[in-house]
């Protein structure tokens, strides 16, 4: 059964995550996006306990309380500290420098591509939703007029009131972009407990300030790959979804969940669980 524990990497950085299996059973670091939290893998978290891996969703870095550094330095919530964060949980998890399962959607899609082309070692495979590889996406941002229009919301995140603008009305524009994306009501309220407040959410748009408006390349992913992307996607296009194997020097395999929106784990939980343990069994940790 899924768990909330505190995991603390530094003074000043202690995360809420959500957690369950065994101490040492093989691990698996689930990392959420935005505008959602660690519960949005409850479902996967359960299901990766029961076939013996100890899975660890953590409530990234402003998303946690114990863990919101200074929003005023973008330089707190750059991409590189988002790394060390989950390098660090996996460490302090009781794991040192063992290989583990990692998975990521939007935001912590990013990190995952991010932390697989720096530390393809450590990583026994890598699951993504939703978030296609950074050269597949900045390709599609310069020849795909469609995917532009897909992601003018990264750009209005970079406005000073974007938080207030996301929370007006009790969180008007997040409930509704949630719930048109089939997130079921209670978890858009166990995401908003976390999230629903100004400096949760001041935050978590903090991440977008830190990285500009367009990703930074990186190179071919050495990681054995499931890349999960529903074409009912209201922020990815397919260009950008399908140009991902190009980037990919390793087993890959694409999946896509027809009708499913960006929130996958969320709105096909079964599904993308069958998926999770096949790749994390088949490239044992």
């Amino acid at each position: 059964m899924a768990q909330l524990e505190q995991i603390t990497i530094a003074p000043g950085l202690t995360f809420d995550v959500l957690a369950a299996g065994e101490a040492g059973a093989p691990p698996v670091l689930l990392l959420h996006g935005f505008a959602e939290s660690m519960h949005c893998w409850r479902a996967q978290v359960a299901a990766l306990a029961n076939a013996g891996f100890r899975p660890v969703a953590p409530s990234q870095r402003g998303y946690s309380p114990g863990a919101r550094p200074d929003t005023g330095d973008a330089a707190n919530y750059h991409i590189e500290r988002l790394m060390d964060d989950a390098m660090a949980i996996v460490a302090a998890s009781g794991y040192g420098d063992r290989r583990f399962h990692l998975a990521g959607h939007d935001w912590g899609g990013s990190i995952a591509w991010a932390l697989a082309d720096r530390y393809p070692a450590r990583l026994a495979s890598l699951t993504v939703l939703s978030r296609p590889h950074p050269n597949a996406f900045n390709r599609a941002l310069q020849t795909d007029s469609d995917q532009a229009h897909r992601s003018r919301h990264h750009k209005a995140f970079l406005e000073p009131d974007a938080a207030d603008v996301v929370l007006a009305d009790n969180a008007k524009w997040l409930r509704e972009r949630l719930t048109a994306a089939g997130v079921p009501a209670s978890a858009i309220e166990e995401h908003l407990a976390v999230l629903g407040n100004k400096p949760a959410m001041e935050a978590a748009v903090a991440w977008y300030r830190a990285r500009g408006a367009i990703r930074s390349p990186i190179g071919p992913i050495r990681v054995p790959t499931l890349y999960i992307w529903g074409d009912a996607d209201d922020t990815v296009g397919r260009a950008a979804a399908e140009g991902t194997a190009d980037f990919i020097a390793a087993p890959y395999r694409f999946e896509v969940f027809s009708g499913v929106g960006h929130f996958a784990a969320e709105q096909a939980p079964d599904r993308v669980s069958e998926l999770l343990l096949q790749h994390a069994a088949a490239y044992p940790a």
